[in-house]
């Protein structure tokens, strides 16, 4: 109360010199700039509603504008080179140098610690191979797929335009045709942007059914038809959940939408656009499967399959014991992890809902194989992929391709700025302000995807190699070792139990895997 009171009081001194002397006082330039200082302050008082500001008017300011850049602070002066989250220095510099097309080249020895838990690697070979480059693609399509895909091991993960600035959109495009790999969509449609550069596209088709909806939220099969049969269309990919949101929906509000979004979204203008946490086409894992084959058929019979963050472990097993039961199969299944994630989502279900990764991988590999699932069905791994050991280390663990998001957001010049769900980018990746998003030049920033992409594949195969295999086919799970909480190393077949084929079909059933495969239902998720 005294401070308040004592500012009031400078307040009318100043206002009554003022009124005073007028324009010729001596001192008028110097109220002309402590007068908006002044209105300040009135306003931290009795107007901000903020306890700091009322009690420190003016200069409580300063609390907040330290705050909104202790970020910034922690990134560039406190952080170790790895220390940081969720992607450290030295994972940010091999994206931009080897998308730049500098050397990656390490001097004076690692910076990680190799004796810290969770540290993994793999075992060279004294006589190690070279892989040949057909082993950076990979056939995707099972017995019913008329169309199979030959997709690189490496892919752009989904991001929708909306999310991502069009100039972000057109560069990554661009870049996947450069480089020969596929672009997913996101589940906001398949926009002009999407389309313009030529590159291989995987359509993915969210709750919203954005691009293929009827105006009341439902699917539209005609829409979708002719969408799908498109030539730059590859794979359809059919979201269920993602690793940064799981179960949840979404809201685009009406203010946002912008007539561009509404017709590539199949949306009105004025009404909140949702996206509902569940789809509305099928309830049961049959109704999925189901759902596929007529997208299949609707697609000419291209490759289609779905993307999921695994949860309760039974929902998955009863996928698997629907395709056992209909024989219809997906081409694929994206596995993405908890970790993952390019977009706004509610905290608690970025920190604390789904599985991790890998431990999402070996679970999905270990159902399909203990089915006699697994060589029909192409697995698909996404979540935080940096490097060509981080290719290494998913494949071997049961995936055949792998996806990338934030790391080409990376190449096209993003920061980590996290500002992704402001719409204040400062890079003008992930922003619909047009001001912002004429930072990326898209002529630069594709030819830094596709040398990324390039790059990353080549190290996988080179590391494939050093381990002594002559092909992706030999790398496994044994190959790769994780130091734990002993101070010893494991490989991956000591961590994980890995199951022989058709385990799940008999009367001697893993463990692990029996409470939840029993109380699995083709019927049920």
């Amino acid at each position: 109360m005294v401070r308040t009171i004592f500012y009031i009081s400078a307040v009318a001194a100043v206002l009554i010199v003022l009124s005073a002397g007028g324009l010729a006082h001596p001192f008028f330039w110097l109220f002309v700039v402590v007068i908006p200082i002044i209105l300040l302050g009135l306003y931290d008082i009795f107007l901000s509603g903020h306890n700091v500001l009322i009690n420190y008017p003016v200069i409580g300011h300063l609390r907040y504008a330290f705050e909104f850049i202790s970020p910034n602070i922690r990134q560039y002066f406190i952080e170790t080179n790895s220390s940081g989250r969720p992607f450290n220095r030295l994972q940010r510099d091999l994206v931009y140098e080897r998308a730049e097309g500098k050397p990656d080249a390490l001097a004076f020895g690692t910076q990680y610690d190799v004796s810290e838990v969770g540290y993994h690697r793999a075992n060279h070979s004294l006589a190690p191979k070279i892989v040949s480059e057909a082993d950076s693609r990979v056939m995707v399509g099972g017995p019913a797929c008329k169309k199979p895909y030959s997709a690189s091991r490496l892919n752009i993960s989904a991001m929708s335009f909306g999310a991502l600035s069009a100039n972000a959109i057109l560069a990554l495009n661009n870049g996947a045709r450069i480089g020969g790999f596929a672009h997913n969509t996101g589940e906001g449609g398949l926009s002009p942007y999407h389309q313009a550069g030529g590159g291989d596209l995987i359509w993915q088709i969210g709750t919203g059914y954005f691009g293929c909806r009827t105006p009341d939220g439902g699917f539209d099969p005609d829409k979708f038809r002719e969408k799908a049969q498109l030539d730059q269309v590859k794979m359809i990919e059919l979201k269920l959940s993602q690793g940064a949101k799981p179960a949840h929906g979404g809201v685009l509000p009406a203010a946002k939408i912008t007539p561009e979004i509404a017709e590539i979204r199949g949306i009105p203008m004025g009404v909140d656009c949702i996206s509902p946490p569940a789809h509305r086409e099928f309830s049961t894992p049959k109704g999925l499967l189901e759902f596929i084959q007529q997208l299949r058929e609707l697609s000419g019979g291209k490759p289609v399959g779905f993307k999921l963050c695994v949860g309760r472990r039974k929902e998955f097993m009863a996928i698997c014991k629907a395709m056992l039961e209909t024989g219809i199969k997906p081409d694929f299944i994206t596995v993405d992890g908890a970790e993952g994630g390019t977009g706004a989502a509610p905290i608690e279900y970025s920190d604390r809902l789904g599985m991790p990764i890998l431990e999402g991988l070996v679970f999905v590999q270990n159902c399909l194989v203990g089915c006699g699932l697994r060589e029909d069905i192409k697995i698909i791994a996404s979540a935080k992929t940096v490097s060509g050991f981080d290719m290494t280390l998913k494949i071997a663990l049961g995936a055949d391709l792998v996806n990338a998001a934030r790391t080409m957001m990376f190449a096209v010049g993003c920061i980590q700025a996290l500002r992704c769900h402001l719409n204040t980018c400062p890079t003008g990746v992930a922003t619909q302000d047009h001001g912002r998003a004429r930072a990326v030049d898209v002529d630069l920033r594709q030819t830094h995807v596709a040398n990324y992409h390039r790059a990353t594949v080549k190290s996988m195969l080179e590391i494939i190699g050093a381990i002594g295999l002559v092909d992706v086919e030999h790398l496994g799970p044994r190959h790769i070792y994780r130091r734990v909480a002993d101070q010893t190393e494991r490989n991956y077949t000591e961590i994980y139990d890995f199951v022989p084929p058709g385990n799940f079909l008999g009367n001697d059933i893993h463990a692990y895997y029996k409470p939840s495969w029993d109380l699995a239902s083709a019927e049920s998720f």
